[in-house]
């Protein structure tokens, strides 16, 4: 399926990914809400856990803050998850070609995974800037297209790439845990013989892959949040500037355990929204198959 055109690739990628985002965004949400949380535990604003967080946002903010800044991932989920899955396939092909690999191997699908990730790097970070900035519970931005007309405003044009950085590591780790993982998963698991056990067979290793990715992911994702929430002042070096000196500053002032918040959200989300991408992707391909072959 991997060799259909890159239209039926990109497609079937964004299809996936508008289906993993509307089930799955108020995860998103708690998740950045935890991240941004600088408040001591035990203090009435704090979050005490992901049950607590989606209690204070429905109480304080109503319901429809689970969805609050929605438009910018549902904008940005198309790209990202047709370039996911369409350059993972095209680097895949690539690097058969240049090393002479005949079938897939594990080796090669984190290195294609990892390439695939950086590729989306580039696509996703305005779209994540403008995301964590509406999420963020100070926010004062009237929507995400406010947000982008303030930020050019004050900050420039290429403060809609503040954090790239940050993305590129997030971005490479998840994608080379994910793919590298469904890789391996799909080896052991049984062989599948009908249509309902390979969509069992494809849930089952998208969710283990989400949830390596994530495992990998999180502590360069919790810095990337605090890099794109910050507004930037001339003259003013950010606490939060680069990914690694960001993530030895969260482990020295709030503990190593501070690396990994909104870990549950985000593994609840992406884990089962990684088995969530796979058979869709996987469906649409398999459907996109048959009609170019019709």
């Amino acid at each position: 399926m991997s060799d259909l055109p890159f239209i039926y690739q990109f497609l079937s990628g964004a299809v996936a990914g508008i289906s993993e985002i509307l089930v799955m965004y108020p995860l998103d949400v708690v998740k950045t809400r935890i991240q941004l949380q600088t408040a001591p535990q035990g203090s009435p604003e704090a979050y005490s856990s992901m049950i607590d967080a989606f209690r204070k946002i429905v109480r304080n903010e109503g319901f429809s803050r689970l969805y609050k800044g929605i438009t910018a991932p549902i904008l940005m989920e198309a790209p990202k998850r047709a370039v996911k899955f369409s350059a993972n396939d095209s680097w895949g092909r690539f690097y058969r070609e240049k090393f002479g690999v005949v079938g897939p191997s594990q080796p090669l699908a984190v290195l294609t995974g990892a390439t695939a990730g950086a590729t989306e790097s580039f696509v996703v970070v305005p779209f994540e800037l403008v995301k964590i900035r509406v999420q963020d519970v100070s926010s004062t931005y009237k929507g995400p297209g406010d947000v982008v007309v303030q930020m050019v405003k004050k900050e420039g044009i290429f403060s809609l790439y503040n954090g790239l950085e940050a993305t590129l590591w997030r971005h490479i780790t998840w994608n080379a845990g994910y793919f590298g993982v469904i890789s391996q998963a799909r080896t052991l698991l049984p062989k599948a013989t009908t249509p309902s056990e390979r969509m069992r067979n494809d849930l089952v290793a998208g969710t283990i892959g989400g949830t390596t990715g994530t495992l990998l992911n999180t502590p360069f994702d919790v810095v990337k949040s605090r890099i794109q929430s910050t507004v930037r002042v001339p003259g003013a070096t950010p606490k939060y500037n680069w990914t690694l000196p960001g993530v030895a500053t969260v482990a020295r002032e709030e503990g190593l355990a501070a690396l990994y918040k909104g870990f549950l959200p985000k593994v609840l989300r992406l884990g089962p929204g990684g088995g969530i991408l796979l058979v869709v992707y996987t469906k649409c391909m398999e459907f996109f198959s048959v009609y170019a072959s019709s």
